[in-house]
């Protein structure tokens, strides 16, 4: 009957002829998944804001809101 070295020999033989007609047709198919991920990532992310442009000479001033902090007892002011 067969050894192990003779059905190692044959299990390779199999995977390369099927390698070589289904390659390309793999191939294909994980650089379309590949696009299609892609253009999902794409879609679902958040569009990006456009850079915030500095005011005109003479414009009013931009309003930054933020919060007040109480000094450190430790650290009184100067």
């Amino acid at each position: 009957m067969f050894g192990l070295s003779e059905l190692a020999v044959v299990l390779v033989v199999v995977i390369v002829v099927l390698a070589v007609k289904k390659g390309p047709d793999l191939a294909r198919s994980a650089g379309k998944s590949a696009r299609i991920l892609k253009a999902e990532k794409r879609a679902a992310e958040p569009p990006a804001e456009p850079p915030a442009e500095p005011p005109a000479e003479g414009g009013a001033p931009r309003v930054v809101r933020g919060e007040v902090v109480p000094p450190h007892p430790d650290h009184p002011r100067p």
